[in-house]
């Protein structure tokens, strides 16, 4: 655990598959997905695993050589997606250690950011966490939040129709909203 490397707190927000495993809902995920919400604690922590031995795999992944493969995220994005607010707001909290504070991204952060990539993966895992948490979710709300986030980004009109197809499919598994 990096935990024991680090002098001074660091705040990391689980998202993707790993918020999902972290929830129960998911079994696993093959890499870690985590945002560092503050840009400051995001160069500590990078500074402090490059002299681990970590090395830039990935535009934002990060690993040893032992077939982990951490992807780790600075503010408020994940992968090309910006959220709307930090992703401290809402977190969900898991475990707070001595330096590490580690936390899983709100239900809709999640749905929006995995359902703007849009892949078959993500939109299973989408349908998971709806399922699970069905009556923690309003689908109204979050339906809201993301036209509302999807309206700044470059792609509106694909990620409006991944959300629709989204949509067409909780009605086919009998969720109305």
């Amino acid at each position: 655990m990096w935990d024991t490397f680090l002098k001074r707190k660091v705040h990391l927000i689980a998202c993707g598959g790993t918020a999902l495993t972290l929830l129960g809902i998911k079994a696993s995920t093959k890499d870690v997905d985590i945002i560092v919400p503050d840009g400051n604690e995001y160069k500590y922590l990078i500074g402090v695993l490059s002299d681990l031995g970590y090395k830039r795999a990935t535009g934002a992944g990060w690993n040893r050589g032992d077939g982990f493969i951490f992807d780790i995220f600075s503010g408020k994005s994940i992968h090309t997606t910006e959220l709307l607010c930090s992703p401290v707001e809402g977190n969900i909290p898991i475990k707070e250690f001595e330096h590490v504070y580690l936390g899983v991204l709100n239900y809709y952060d999640v749905l929006i950011s995995k359902l703007f990539r849009g892949t078959e993966i993500d939109s299973e895992d989408c349908l998971m966490l709806v399922l699970a948490k069905r009556g923690e979710i309003n689908i109204s709300k979050f339906v809201e939040r993301f036209r509302e986030t999807a309206s700044y980004d470059i792609s509106e009109d694909s990620v409006n129709r991944n959300l629709d197809h989204f949509l067409k499919r909780l009605k086919s598994e009998g969720l109305e909203w």
